[in-house]
């Protein structure tokens, strides 16, 4: 996706940064589109071997209230991960925030064999895609076993602990406020949204144990070769959390399969209140980034609009259904 937060890097420079942390140049590369904040691209170094190299958006780049620290998150959850266990991520090779060569972070990390789980769903069985989703199941609860000392954005600084109901208000809160400053037009009104999220606020007080959430953990980040899942990727937006937070979860997926590799029948009445609160957050988020990222694709733009009004609805309809 073009956008306008993506620092282009040039095949010079990309040489020089891998000649840098590798010890020999680039032969070629290619700029990787699916992405929407980070640039990244694929380069051939000189002995043939491909690896991924990650620009962050430059020092100035306007940014959502929640996006700090992507890129240190992203190195910092990849290499816990890949310590934690059986979780299959990237390698990271090399992390340089001195900007030395470019006036931004980046890093450069393994290349995942596969491809990404949305470009190939269609292509697979129904009983293909349920194994996929089982695999991704026990991987996502595997990540969730994780745990940290507090609420909050990984990258997050605070030194007031709060509970999680104080946390993810927050962040609800500031994205409402990013909306509302940029003028950004939503299904209600930004006092509306406010009242309604806080009168179901209450519900999230059932989670008190932070753990490791990705949050960005949806098809297109899901690497898939010979039928199993071969690598996650992107792990920059990774919080301390309730796990149900996970996109797996959201109203996007509706997948049993994954359900049974988490080790979950269903939703309760409690789990659906805390998830129409969630749900609702990564539909005001995917509308309200729209300015920030300066996209160009109407068609987005039009489905943004679409998706948060038909999240707010849902949202309503949703706190009717699990009321207690």
């Amino acid at each position: 996706m073009e956008s306008s937060t993506k620092r282009k890097l040039t095949e010079a420079e990309l040489s020089a940064i891998a000649r840098k942390a590798l010890g020999q140049g680039a032969s070629a590369a290619v700029e990787l589109t699916d992405g929407w904040a980070n640039a990244a691209y694929l380069v051939t170094l000189e002995d043939g071997k491909q690896v991924i190299v990650k620009a962050a958006p430059p020092a100035g780049t306007k940014l959502m209230s929640y996006e700090r620290g992507l890129m240190k998150t992203e190195v910092e959850v990849l290499q816990l991960v890949k310590k934690a266990g059986n979780v299959p991520v990237p390698f990271v090779y090399a992390y340089d925030v001195s900007e030395s060569l470019v006036n931004c972070e980046y890093f450069i990390m393994e290349k995942l064999e596969g491809e990404p789980y949305n470009k190939v769903k269609s292509s697979l069985t129904e009983e293909q895609q349920a194994r996929i989703d089982y695999q991704l199941g026990v991987y996502n609860r595997e990540l969730n076993e994780i745990r940290g000392e507090r609420f909050g954005l990984y990258a997050a600084a605070e030194e007031v602990v709060l509970s999680w109901q104080e946390t993810f208000m927050n962040l609800l809160l500031g994205v409402l406020a990013d909306g509302e400053r940029e003028g950004v037009v939503l299904p209600a009104s930004y006092a509306t949204i406010r009242s309604e999220t806080a009168k179901r606020a209450a519900a999230l007080d059932e989670i008190t144990e932070p753990r490791l959430i990705s949050w960005d953990l949806w098809d297109g980040n899901v690497f898939i070769k010979d039928g199993k899942v071969s690598g996650i990727i992107d792990f920059e937006r990774a919080l301390w959390g309730d796990p149900l937070m996970e996109h797996y979860f959201s109203h996007f997926n509706q997948s049993a399969a994954f359900l049974a590799g988490y080790g979950l029948k269903e939703l309760s009445p409690e789990q659906l209140r805390r998830r129409a609160l969630y749900d609702l957050y990564l539909d005001l988020i995917m509308c309200i980034e729209c300015p920030f990222r300066q996209y160009e694709d109407e068609a987005h733009l039009q489905w943004a609009q679409d998706n948060v009004a038909q999240g707010w609805a849902r949202f309503l309809e949703a706190a009717e259904h699990v009321r207690p």
